[in-house]
């Protein structure tokens, strides 16, 4: 709510969009760990020369004792840097089959959504490179080292690079600490859940704040279509200011049809045009973001249904964990509580000088209040802590609402106390099962 009411008073800057290279990398595994073994190389290049200056500057100054020393030295750090190589892949594949066995029982439990946050995860993906980037470098190490014990005909002493794979050694420490950290909260619903609602609260903070008296015009008559010509998928972002850009040159208004997150096929109208003819098609090349899954980038909704979904799988008898669906209501009901009173259906986007460019379509009150409530509400008859918890949110979210936005939450009240009279035969046990209760049974 905090975050919510620091950015009501001020009109928020429009969303970044999505850069689809970004987002590919991102969703992959690939990228951080060769770029980090490629790093490692080029760094263990660097060691080597400063390690031959080193040599050189000994061996010119006739300070041999000095090298013999460094040659004692190494021939020490080397039974390390062997160690350390030959046990790092072991260590990388029990660690990580561990942790995979962990998320695949989260994905489980809670909903497969889940897994999207540890790919994503950047300390998931900086553990697996340093891991990597240490074992590449303890191989190159080893490929250092002189085997003449001579101080006056060796010509190279790996004294900066073995410091360097020990440095690395103890990031790999650093970074597994981390690691199992952040795997073991993807494992506590509540860390998941709260992840979830921050997620949706940077969403709706996002979404333009119109001033008083401004809403969307009347758009007049449809004058031209666009269609969709592009792979199947969901719609993941739309790049308002290239939109607006092209609207405000050919002067015309853009309506976007679906919102994101609706699936889009080839040939279906993505943006009807009001007031002249559609921008020519380069003018609109990657305006719209199409993928296989939904994102929180401006997907309102997303975050309700993530929501749902967990307190949907906690409420099923192979689970049957009320106390889990309570945690998914408490977070819908403080993202409901936050756009209560905010403009909801349509969001105008305008130009410099004010003109309202393109219409943008978002989730109405009343269908977020569905999303939150509707299908966690047809498994709450069965629990009374759930059906207790979903009455004291809703009567929290009635005194909040304006009047014009009370007739759904009075709706969905009325279909719980239905629901429970149907479940509940004895009056005892439908006077409890509908006494409001914020935990719940407590």
């Amino acid at each position: 709510m905090s975050d919510w009411m620091v950015t009501e008073g001020s009109r928020p800057r429009r969303p970044r969009p999505l850069s689809p290279l970004r987002e590919h990398l991102r969703d992959t595994f690939w990228f951080a760990p060769t770029a980090a073994m490629a790093g490692v190389f080029v760094v263990w290049l660097v060691a080597q020369e400063l390690d031959a200056a080193l040599v050189r500057s000994l061996r010119d100054q006739g300070d041999y004792e000095t090298l013999s020393e460094l040659l004692r030295f190494a021939d020490d750090a080397k039974s390390v840097v062997s160690a350390v190589g030959s046990a790092m892949m072991t260590f990388i594949g029990v660690v990580f089959s561990i942790s995979l066995v962990a998320v695949q029982m989260a994905s489980g439990q809670f909903t497969p959504r889940v897994v999207r946050l540890f790919v994503r995860s950047r300390i998931t993906k900086a553990t697996f490179a340093v891991f990597l980037a240490t074992f590449v470098l303890t191989l190159l190490v080893l490929t250092s080292y002189d085997s003449s014990t001579d101080p006056r005909v060796v010509t190279s002493v790996p004294l900066v690079q073995s410091v360097l794979t020990l440095v690395m050694v103890a990031l790999s420490l650093l970074l597994f600490v981390m690691y199992v950290n952040t795997t073991l909260r993807l494992m506590r619903i509540g860390h998941v859940i709260a992840r979830i609602a921050a997620e949706s609260f940077r969403v709706a903070a996002a979404m333009p704040v119109p001033a008083d008296g401004e809403g969307v015009p009347a758009l007049g008559p449809v004058t031209a279509w666009v269609a969709h010509d592009g792979a199947a998928g969901v719609l993941r972002d739309v790049h308002v200011a290239r939109l607006v850009r092209a609207a405000r040159r050919h002067g015309v208004v853009l309506r976007l049809i679906p919102r994101t997150g609706d699936f889009v096929v080839p040939g279906t109208p993505v943006l009807a045009v009001h007031g002249g003819q559609a921008p020519p098609r380069r003018a609109l090349r990657y305006a719209l973001s199409v993928g296989v899954e939904r994102t929180f980038h401006q997907d309102l909704g997303f975050g309700l249904r993530q929501l749902s979904d967990i307190a949907l799988r906690a409420l099923s008898p192979a689970v049957n964990d009320p106390t889990t669906a309570v945690q998914a209501l408490d977070r819908v009901v403080q993202l409901l509580a936050a756009l209560c009173r905010r403009p909801l259906d349509t969001v105008a986007h305008r130009d410099r000088r004010g003109a309202v460019r393109l219409v943008q379509a978002v989730p109405g009150w009343a269908e977020l209040v569905d999303l939150g409530f509707a299908e966690v509400r047809g498994c709450a008859a069965g629990s009374p802590q759930v059906s207790r918890r979903m009455l004291a949110g809703l009567d929290d979210l009635e005194r909040l609402a304006p009047p014009e936005r009370r007739e759904p939450l009075r709706r969905h009240r009325e279909l719980v106390r239905q629901a429970v009279e149907r479940t509940a035969p004895a009056p005892a046990d439908r006077a409890f099962a509908l006494r409001p209760d914020r935990q719940g049974i407590g």
